[in-house]
């Protein structure tokens, strides 16, 4: 199946959730957006050892700005998703097409306006209870990715 799956991370701020995540972009097959300032060097250890040995296989670009990325990988506006805890809709509304980037904010910021003033119908929340302020980054790219995958009819072992 050609399902293609991009993760975007906005302006990341925590090492060992970006290596995480991208060990979960290599162990899916997604490719890892990293858009500037990041709150770290890539080159520090900590990433190294959150991604473990797996670092230097996942399919990683960084970007100086969001617009650079934008003219670069040219996504269509239906294949673009916003994640955030303000979202009017469940990401469970979801219809995902073949090729879908999944952008998500730092670790404290969040996304900025800006981005949910460009695409105003395509913000989504992951639905948690009101005990819990939010989901550790790597947790939500987690879950939206899988959940994406899996709504696609991947083959079970693809």
């Amino acid at each position: 199946m050609n399902v293609r799956r991009h993760v975007v991370l906005f302006r990341p701020e925590v090492h060992w959730n970006t290596g995480n995540i991208g060990r979960t972009c290599l162990g899916t097959g997604a490719y890892l957006h990293l858009i500037r300032p990041l709150g770290f060097s890539l080159n520090e250890k900590q990433v190294r050892r959150a991604g473990l040995d797996y670092w230097s296989r996942v399919r990683l670009s960084v970007w100086d700005s969001f617009d650079i990325f934008l003219q670069q990988m040219r996504p269509q506006k239906e294949e673009i998703m916003l994640f955030a805890k303000k979202g009017s809709r469940s990401f469970w509304s979801l219809s995902w097409p073949r090729r879908a980037f999944l952008i998500f904010g730092s670790e404290t910021a969040g996304l900025p306006q800006s981005l949910f003033s460009r695409y105003p119908d395509a913000v989504y929340h992951i639905p948690v209870l009101q005990e819990v302020r939010c989901l550790n980054l790597s947790t939500a790219v987690g879950i939206v990715l899988y959940e994406s995958l899996r709504t696609c009819g991947l083959p079970h072992g693809w």
